[in-house]
């Protein structure tokens, strides 16, 4: 396998330009078409087929090893955040209020730099590279999924850069590995009247000054301290003058955990808490809850298939253990669907990476020793899981 991360090292200038042309130019999320241009147009001068405007401008590309045998998948994410940068990179983005602040334009020009790894190789089977959209915004992978794009596949892989990690390394998590993710709309409805005669109004601010606070009761006290959740109200809106009591207030959040069941019995103690705290404060109240993305949880025979490549490719004192993080990632819908792994890629400085700007960061900078090390350990992934042999190919495979 160190001899994937040579070759890798060999084309590592060619896709650290194409990483810089999608950092310079992004799209957000549902609108990457020009992204897929570029893509489609690294396909075509490799020779690779593929289709496009999968599931909006995502792109399907496959490689066959030249062998009968099972399907991989390996997925990058291409879609931007809506973020003003703060750099002073010489091609940070041209776009007003755009930015690659999560890496996916580094995640792009890994997988393709992967797919021109595994164009040489001969293997046992065939390599379907997702290509996808809307990651930000928790649609792509479904609308993929129901495009067929995993029909057929026997596993899944990918990866996500991590900026407080070295490049260099990578870290795996059997299981849970990053929570779910769901928005909740609430709109309590009180009555409105002049600031300074409350008594005949009914004030639905007061109402969601405390309806913010009981919430935390959830996670304080009836969810088990050992199944993490996290209820936040990111967003609260009500009013226009500062003299007068408003009809409505509308808040939003966000809940997260990293159980299943436990996302399940949310909503309802929500309702509770949502509609008591209302009636105690004389209001009205609606809870709209959301679900987005399940828990990533993943696969174990997966994981270790990954770790062996990155101790193969890298060394074992370069692949670490993954914290549990309640960001969430929309990856978690294929691995509800297939075995698969999704793991970090270090993307951080080589000295105090705990330090640097984190995901979603207007100052994020991304350290581009990261994407041959990603070239490499995606392309070995495949291989070592599509070795040909006396029967075809892996037999962890031949069982799914």
């Amino acid at each position: 396998m160190s001899r994937l991360l040579d070759l890798a090292h060999e084309h590592a200038d060619k896709w650290t330009w194409f990483r810089r042309e999608l950092h310079r130019y992004p799209e957000r999320s549902l609108e990457e078409k020009e992204t897929a241009r570029r893509i489609r147009e690294q396909l075509d001068h490799m020779g690779i087929s593929y289709r496009s405007d999968v599931g909006g401008y995502g792109i399907v590309a496959e490689i066959s090893g030249g062998q009968p045998g099972p399907t991989i998948a390996l997925r990058a994410d291409m879609d931007a955040l809506p973020i003003q940068e703060q750099t002073d990179l010489a091609f940070a983005s041209e776009n007003p209020g755009l930015m690659h602040a999560c890496g996916h334009d580094a995640h792009t020009a890994i997988l393709l730099g992967a797919i021109e790894l595994l164009a040489g190789e001969r293997f046992a089977g065939t390599v379907r590279c997702l290509f996808q959209p809307a990651e930000e915004v928790n649609t792509g992978a479904k609308s993929m999924i129901a495009e067929k794009v995993l029909e057929g596949v026997a596993e899944i892989y990918g990866l996500h850069n991590l900026p407080t990690l070295p490049a260099g390394h990578a870290a795996t998590r059997s299981g849970p590995m990053m929570g779910s993710v769901d928005r909740i709309e609430i709109v309590l409805e009180g009555k409105g009247a002049h600031g300074a005669i409350p008594d005949q109004g009914i004030d639905p601010i007061v109402c969601a000054a405390a309806l913010i606070q009981s919430l935390q009761s959830i996670v304080s006290r009836e969810i088990s301290p050992f199944s993490p959740v996290v209820v936040t109200i990111g967003a609260v809106h009500a009013g226009e003058a500062n003299n007068v009591i408003p009809q409505y207030c509308q808040l939003a959040g966000t809940v997260r955990t990293f159980n299943a069941d436990v996302q399940k019995g949310v909503p309802a103690s929500l309702e509770r808490i949502v509609q008591g705290i209302a009636a105690a404060h004389r209001c009205k109240a609606s809870l709209k809850y959301n679900y987005q993305v399940p828990v990533l949880v993943n696969h174990e025979r997966q994981v270790q298939a990954v770790e062996a490549v990155i101790e193969t490719t890298l060394g074992s004192s370069y692949d670490c253990i993954a914290e549990p993080l309640l960001a969430g990632e929309d990856f978690s819908v294929y691995l509800e669907q297939i075995p698969g792994c999704f793991f970090w890629l270090g993307s951080g400085p080589e000295k105090d990476a705990e330090q640097a700007f984190g995901l979603h960061h207007p100052r994020f900078e991304l350290n581009e020793a990261c994407i041959p090390v990603g070239m490499a350990l995606l392309a070995g992934i495949a291989l070592s899981r599509l070795q040909p042999s006396s029967g075809g190919a892996d037999d962890d495979l031949r069982t799914i």
